[in-house]
């Protein structure tokens, strides 16, 4: 097995948070919802195996709150096909799906939540995608090195 990605998924705790992923069946979920095409790449990009901060956002402070692990890799997102759910889009069908998905597992939560102004002023993370002004995906990559320092500001 090659050596896994790092990533950041961004999730409000009110809508799904690391909480709500811990206490799904064998502490596995999707990842469904997302509707941003350079998101929506990156999970295409995911591996099995692939290393993910798991983020609270819209919430005060926003923080990296756990750790989880990509356990399916990408997939269609039902929700895309369902005129009822607030995913729907009417462009997408089964045969030419839009969106996609993939699965976590929650690792641990970090002892210690890591807040967006603690990332903002270590050093080593100046360049995360996170940090940048006008970065509002959901999915992002995050390099080893910023993975390291993370897991180790959250004890």
């Amino acid at each position: 097995m090659p050596n896994p990605r790092y990533w950041l998924m961004k999730s409000e705790p009110t809508a799904f948070g690391f909480g709500d992923l811990v206490k799904s069946k064998n502490s596995t979920n999707h990842w469904d919802g997302v509707r941003n095409y350079q998101a929506r790449n990156f999970m295409r990009e995911m591996r099995a195996g692939d290393k993910v901060l798991f983020y609270h956002s819209n919430c005060d402070p926003p923080a990296v709150v756990g750790l989880a692990e990509v356990v399916r890799e990408a997939y269609p997102d039902p929700t895309q096909f369902d005129p009822k759910n607030i995913h729907y889009d009417p462009q997408a069908t089964r045969e030419k799906p839009i969106w996609d998905m993939v699965d976590l597992r929650a690792i641990k939560p970090l002892r210690k939540p890591v807040p967006l102004d603690a990332l903002r002023k270590t050093k080593g993370l100046e360049k995360m995608p996170l940090l940048r002004r006008a970065t509002r995906l959901s999915v992002m990559p995050v390099t080893p090195k910023e993975w390291e320092i993370i897991v180790k500001l959250g004890g």
